[in-house]
């Protein structure tokens, strides 16, 4: 017995392309693979781990779409302090022109550290000065994110 034929699909045209035709091909220069790059009107922000194998060092990098062969580490004396705490750094497009930076906090009682606490610190890149946008204030153990509360800070 032969088989059912399948019902012909009707034949439609391609969706219109909304995508631009030129790709630009950034330089490698980075000291190591960058992590969650985005663009800021005509700037690309990326993280790299520029530490060792044993412990992560974050360093923000940026580069312009009109120079994306010269990468410059963006950072002032004053982020040390974030930059030696933060674990597992994400960032994302904020409103205008500010970069979100989602954190996990390492905890400083332990050889293998793990995050504790998760941030979501706001970088103002005109004035070049992070805040903290919000904050999870659960226990922080994997599993376990039932009856975490977020605490969202307003500017």
């Amino acid at each position: 017995p032969s088989s059912p034929s399948a019902p012909s699909t009707p034949s439609l045209p391609p969706p219109p392309c909304t995508c631009s035709d030129s790709w630009v091909t950034f330089a490698s220069n980075l000291p190591a693979k960058p992590r969650s790059p985005i663009v800021i009107s005509d700037s690309v922000f990326a993280l790299c781990d520029v530490g060792s194998p044993w412990r992560s060092q974050w360093k923000l990098f940026t580069c312009t779409l009109n120079n994306h062969n010269n990468w410059v580490c963006l950072e002032k004396h004053e982020w040390a302090d974030i930059f030696d705490l933060i674990k597992r750094p994400r960032l994302v497009r904020g409103d205008g022109n500010k970069l979100l930076m989602i954190v996990g906090l390492k905890s400083i009682f332990s050889l293998n550290p793990s995050c504790s606490t998760m941030l979501i610190l706001r970088l103002d890149l005109e004035k070049l000065e992070w805040e903290e946008a919000g904050n999870d204030s659960g226990s922080g153990n994997e599993g376990e994110g039932e009856g975490a509360a977020w605490r969202w800070i307003n500017e």
